[in-house]
């Protein structure tokens, strides 16, 4: 490692101290943790202040240069982000929209498959390539999707010479438009898997490849989930951007996120721990809301996935919640170990009075049923004309039970409702069109395999069609 590299640690404090390279292919630590920063990065007021007025691409490159000392890209990651953010379809790349009463709307799904996954994964994708050219390796990417990360994932790797990416994806609850945005792309990179199961036993299914460190050595495993650290990192940018149009570091900005992995809005939490004046963070979820019980109750306890109108919240291990746990815990792996452990035979996790309202200081939320999510569609669509998806509904909702003094509410909107076109025509009683560039989605072939929820079929599978699996034997 470099002189002056920033350094990465595990939530689980067993794996060895790493740098953003190590972190970005490698995705998971060895020892099961999820990589954090060893510490945050610090912008001060008048950098802040300096940032106002860049491009988005340029605030991209500001925002994560510190995270990347010592990475043998670091120099490239203002050419890199400008690749990676050419191609959106709004100038501003991120819009704010003004709803009044201090409530705003920020558009996330004007990338390439029109969900906020392709503001972080367009930018790992060029990472990816860069450091792999670099460093002259392959490597396997394996990723579990509830929707969006599946078709923003591989819009990032396909074609990409030194990468195979293998998708899991909870066999017919997903959207049509989610799963042939992966299952219609033709590259032969690209290995699309509907599990029989529900999107957690995917997830379950990716940890377990990661824990099982003869396949993930052969194969060079990398993840493009939000278990990735530099996932995480290519989604503060957002917070950043917003907080700046609407007044940071002047004032504090709130957001509210449509929440089911809980990894978007840990990048909210991120960019307040740099620097960004933040007030409040508010969880939105719908019938699966295990997060929003726990900022409510102080009770986090698995119950059964319910199918709703916003597939990419039907979730009940969230797991990008152990990186927050970690802090709430003094940052002891040992104790998150057990936390952890203790969670997934039990089905609950309970923490001391002291440290669950040290997360309620930050943290609220709010949970809205199908119906509630199609009131606020048709609400916003008689009031202003525009369109959201399920997602953004249980966001505002959200937004609206929690708001708290007088900071202006971001809500994330999280998906381009033509992804979800059944529920926002049920609402609106307008179909929404998809953009041109996909058009002809209905139209293109499938390619596809269904596999049992199964770790051994997975393993085998991937062990047949990954490269690097050919060229380690």
């Amino acid at each position: 490692m470099s002189k002056g590299s920033f350094q990465y640690i595990s939530t689980r404090g067993q794996a060895d101290r790493v740098g953003f390279d190590d972190v970005l292919l490698d995705g998971l630590a060895r020892d099961g943790g999820l990589y954090v920063p060893e510490v945050w990065p610090s912008w001060s007021s008048e950098t802040l202040a300096l940032w106002k007025d860049l491009p988005y691409a340029a605030l991209a490159a500001r925002t994560c240069a510190p995270f990347m000392a010592g990475s043998v890209v670091a120099d490239d990651i203002a050419v890199l982000a400008k690749a990676a953010y050419d191609t959106f379809d709004d100038p501003t790349i991120a819009p704010l929209h003004d709803l009044g009463d201090g409530l705003y709307l920020q558009e996330l799904f004007h990338g390439p498959t029109l969900a906020f996954k392709d503001y972080a994964l367009q930018l790992v994708g060029h990472l990816f390539d860069a450091v792999l050219t670099a460093r002259g390796e392959r490597i396997t990417v394996v990723g579990a999707t509830s929707g969006d990360t599946g078709p923003a994932g591989i819009a990032a790797c396909a074609g990409c010479a030194a990468i195979d990416i293998f998708m899991l994806h909870p066999k017919d609850r997903t959207s049509v438009v989610q799963r042939r945005q992966m299952t219609t792309v033709a590259d032969s990179n690209v290995f699309n898997i509907a599990v029989e199961g529900t999107f957690d036993d995917c997830q379950d299914l990716v940890k377990t490849l990661f824990a099982d460190l003869t396949l993930r050595d052969r194969v060079n495993l990398s993840a493009v989930n939000s278990i990735n650290w530099a996932r995480v990192l290519g989604q503060i940018v957002y917070y950043v951007h917003a907080g700046l149009q609407l007044g940071a570091p002047g004032r504090p900005v709130s957001f509210s996120v449509p929440t089911g992995n809980f990894g978007n809005i840990f990048a909210g939490y991120g960019a307040a721990q740099c620097g960004l004046p933040v007030d409040q963070l508010i969880v939105g979820s719908n019938a699966n809301d295990i997060l929003t019980r726990f900022f409510r109750d102080n009770a986090m306890e698995i119950r059964g996935v319910t199918p709703t109108l916003s597939p990419s919240m039907d979730i009940q291990v969230s797991s990008n919640f152990e990186r927050l746990l970690f802090d709430l815990l003094d940052r002891d792996g040992a104790a998150v170990d057990e936390m952890i452990r203790s969670f997934r035979t039990g089905g609950r996790l309970l923490l001391d009075r002291n440290r669950w309202q040290c997360a309620t200081r930050l943290f609220s939320g709010a949970s809205l049923d199908d119906a509630g999510t199609i009131a606020v569609m048709r609400d916003v669509h008689e009031k202003t004309g525009r369109q959201i998806d399920p997602h953004t509904a249980v966001g505002l909702a959200a937004a609206r039970a929690c708001r708290e003094g007088g900071a202006p509410v971001v809500v994330l909107c999280t998906a381009h409702p033509a992804k979800f076109p059944d529920a926002v025509e049920k609402a609106t009683g307008r179909r929404p069109l998809l953009p041109l560039h996909l058009a002809n989605l209905y139209d293109r072939e499938e390619r596809y395999v269904i596999l049992p929820n199964d770790a051994t079929a997975l393993t085998d599978y991937i062990y047949a069609n990954a490269r690097a699996a050919g060229a380690a034997a």
